[in-house]
């Protein structure tokens, strides 16, 4: 990210505007992995983790769990709240907390290189995209097949606002964003939608809003452009 963006990211959570956390494993979640069925050995990747529960859940399960996260307070936040003492050490440009099968590496998402993350089997996505501002999100998807096998899988949860006057074809199909995001490196599956009507966070209003569930897996040898690593050291 830029030093602005990491700068706010930062603040937010100096001034405990984290709104954004859930408060819970999220449902989604625990419905729909066991159909993703990556084996329970294998190790995840969570992008932007924050102080998620969500990866309390997946070590649950009998995964090895490796998160990466810009901002001290949050990961401090996550291991003192589910009262877990982890380790510390220096790995490359990023310090690693450790606490059995957890582990979050401390640092700026777009700095981490494949040797600093390690192997990885899968990648858990809950809104890490869509938390970025769109003129990131396509430097996000390139960091992603810099940094992970192709033969990794994603399990990728959205939540799209419904654009008025969509037809229903459009609103339980990919969205044209993620559609032009991700078609160049991965094959795109779509296999839940589910359309309700919540709060909008600004104003209050009800909004009709798509959470859906995506499964991605890489395409060999696709192509991913550079990203140049961004000084600086990130939710959920």
């Amino acid at each position: 990210m830029t030093d602005h963006d990491n700068q706010r990211w930062l603040q937010l959570w100096r001034e405990r505007h984290t709104d954004f956390h859930q408060r819970g494993v999220n449902l989604l979640l625990s419905r729909f992995w066991p159909d993703f069925a990556p084996a329970k050995d294998s190790r995840v990747f969570v992008p932007l983790c924050g102080k998620s529960l969500d990866m309390l859940w997946l070590a649950e399960q009998g995964h090895d769990v490796i998160g990466v996260e810009l901002s001290p307070l949050a990961i401090e936040a996550f291991f003192r709240e589910n009262h877990l003492r982890p380790s510390k050490r220096r790995q490359g440009r990023f310090t690693l907390w450790r606490h059995g099968r957890i582990g979050i590496l401390c640092g700026d998402y777009f700095a981490l290189r494949e040797a600093d993350l390690g192997p990885v089997d899968s990648v858990y996505d809950r809104a890490a995209l869509t938390a970025l501002p769109p003129i990131l999100r396509s430097r996000y998807v390139a960091q992603l097949r810099r940094i992970v096998s192709d033969t990794a899988r994603v399990f990728l949860l959205t939540l799209e606002d419904a654009e008025e006057g969509a037809s229903l074809q459009q609103a339980l199909g990919v969205d044209e964003e993620l559609a032009a995001l991700y078609t160049a490196g991965f094959e795109i599956a779509l296999t839940h939608v589910e359309s309700l009507f919540e709060a909008d966070p600004q104003n209050g209003a009800q909004r009709r809003v798509e959470h859906k569930v995506y499964q991605l897996s890489g395409k060999r040898s696709a192509p991913a452009e550079a990203a140049t690593p961004v000084a600086g050291t990130e939710d959920d």
